[in-house]
Order: structure tokens, then C-alpha cells, then sequence
């Protein structure tokens, strides 16, 4: 059987890793072994990470949503019924942003539902 001399694919493969790793620290970003297992757990990362994203902001917009509503009288659980009992279509981030960046507005909107 004839030698297999493996420097050009055996160093595209390492540097194909390595360069995913760049900007690691310590031996992370330089060694072979080490920056592959670190790239393959932060790829798990990366993926599970993507969904529990949407889940926190969910989170954040609803604490925002509760702190303003608080502010005029009415919870969040009460708020979102009376919401959807005057056919209000307002989805969970716009109500924050809206509780954010115009405090009035959501004031005049708390106030129109609850009449």
C-alpha cells in the first residue's frame, strides 16, 4: 500500500477549525484539540441560546408591561383580559415598547380599556 502523505488536507482541516476559534482565549484559539471541543460546545450554545432569546424577551416585555400597567391602577393578567375583551390587537412587545417610549399613550390606553 502506498504512503499517504496527509500535510495539505490535515492542515486544511485543522485551519478550517482554528478559524472559527479566532479571538478564543488561552489555548482555545490556537490549539487544535482544544479550540474544536470549544467550538462544538458553543455551537450547542448557539442553538439553544436562539430559542431562549425568545423566550427572555417575552419575560422582559412582560415585567415592562406590568411595571406600567401597575402605575395606572391595573395588573398585567387584568390588563391583557381587558385587552382582549375590547378586541385590542396589540402584541406583548409593541405594549412594551409603547410602555417605554410613551408613558402617555399607555396611560390613554389602560384608561380606554378600562371604560
Amino acid at each position: 500500500m502506498p504512503r499517504v502523505r496527509r500535510g495539505f488536507k490535515a492542515r486544511r482541516r485543522r485551519n478550517k477549525w482554528l478559524k472559527l476559534a479566532k479571538g478564543f482565549k488561552h489555548g482555545r484559539g490556537t490549539m487544535f484539540r482544544k479550540a474544536k471541543e470549544t467550538i462544538l460546545r458553543a455551537l450547542v450554545y448557539a442553538y439553544r441560546d436562539r430559542r431562549q432569546r425568545k423566550r427572555q424577551f417575552r419575560r422582559l416585555w412582560i415585567a415592562r408591561i406590568n411595571a406600567a400597567a401597575r402605575l395606572h391602577g391595573v395588573n398585567y393578567s387584568r390588563l391583557i383580559h381587558l385587552l382582549d375583551e375590547k378586541k385590542v390587537e396589540l402584541d406583548r412587545k409593541v405594549l412594551a415598547d409603547i410602555a417605554v417610549h410613551d408613558p402617555e399613550g399607555f396611560g390613554r390606553l389602560v384608561e380606554m380599556v378600562k371604560a
